[in-house]
């Protein structure tokens, strides 16, 4: 029996998140504090009070998810993970719970991770869509010939669990992608409110960006493994981590691979540490029998 401790991405973030943590536990009112004092400006007061328009933008949003979680994961006495994983974003989160990273150099990486996604985002019209209730091989197979035949970038981004699959690309070639899939008998194929087009390779410039910051960060040696969302698998080499966190930008969030993966090698239990409940649900619809709780 092993428990697995994951964290949430960007889309989670709520107008009024972490004041509850931050007016009632000690811990999360320093780690609060000292997120302001790195960050230069006080982003608990827009995460507290700030409108959903506020949160919604990636330089906010990003720190603010990644704040959160940590704050929340602290709270818990003795947390001791045997496997940690995060969604997108959420995987710097499970790389301080595992002591790769320190908080402080996670959140500066977070920072500019933000910074340099929301410019790939202006640089081209891009989106991305949720396809429900279609098998991945087909989207993956719909998406390829799209991008073959127009020369417009769809890829299929985030394996969030069975039935929902989430694809990236130009604004075009997500527009061509929903007509087509819901034609070969997706449920559903609805494109997001987001303002670009994540784990593609219309990324690229902000990879290329962070792939320095990283570089020039310390990795310590984990304390448990992490399963990154590149490929699926446990990790613990502090090389191999930095390699697949700065892949991961234009690669494909595999997270439904994660958790059976995480699952076949032992875990029974997942707290999921941040805002919201995502990846509570998640996680039972890929195994209804595992235990889940969340930590907010």
């Amino acid at each position: 029996m092993k428990h697995a401790f994951v964290f949430p991405g960007q889309g989670s973030q709520f107008s009024g998140m972490g004041k509850n943590l931050y007016d009632s536990n000690e811990i999360a009112k320093i780690i609060f504090e000292n997120a302001n004092d790195i960050l230069g400006f006080r982003i608990s007061d827009v995460m507290f009070s700030g409108s959903d328009e506020d949160l919604k933008q990636t330089n906010i949003t990003q720190p603010a998810v990644f704040i959160h979680s940590i704050a929340a994961f602290k709270t818990i006495e003795k947390a001791t993970p045997h496997m940690v994983a995060g969604h997108s974003l959420g995987e710097f989160s499970a790389l301080v719970a595992n002591q790769t990273l320190h908080f402080e150099d996670a959140l500066k990486l977070v920072s500019i991770r933000a910074k340099t996604m929301q410019k790939a985002c202006e640089l081209q019209p891009s989106t991305m869509a949720a396809v429900l209730s279609l098998e991945d091989h087909l989207v993956e197979e719909i998406c390829h010939q799209i991008s073959t035949e127009t020369g417009e970038v769809v890829v299929a981004a985030n394996y969030n669990c069975p039935g929902q699959l989430v694809i990236s690309g130009s604004t075009r070639g997500i527009e061509i992608a929903c007509e087509k899939l819901k034609a070969a008998g997706a449920k559903r194929a609805l494109v997001l409110p987001v303002g670009g087009a994540f784990h593609s390779p219309l990324m690229m410039t902000a990879k290329e960006e962070l792939a320095q910051a990283i570089h020039a960060t310390s990795f310590n040696n984990p304390t448990c493994p992490v399963y990154q969302n590149v490929t699926a698998l446990a990790v613990t080499e502090p090389s191999v981590i930095k390699e697949n966190l700065i892949a991961q930008l234009t690669g494909a969030v595999r997270w439904t691979q994660c958790i059976q993966s995480m699952i076949s090698d032992g875990a029974t239990q997942f707290t999921e540490c941040g805002p919201g409940k995502v990846l509570q649900g998640l996680v039972q619809k890929v195994n209804k029998e595992m235990l889940v709780e969340g930590v907010n």
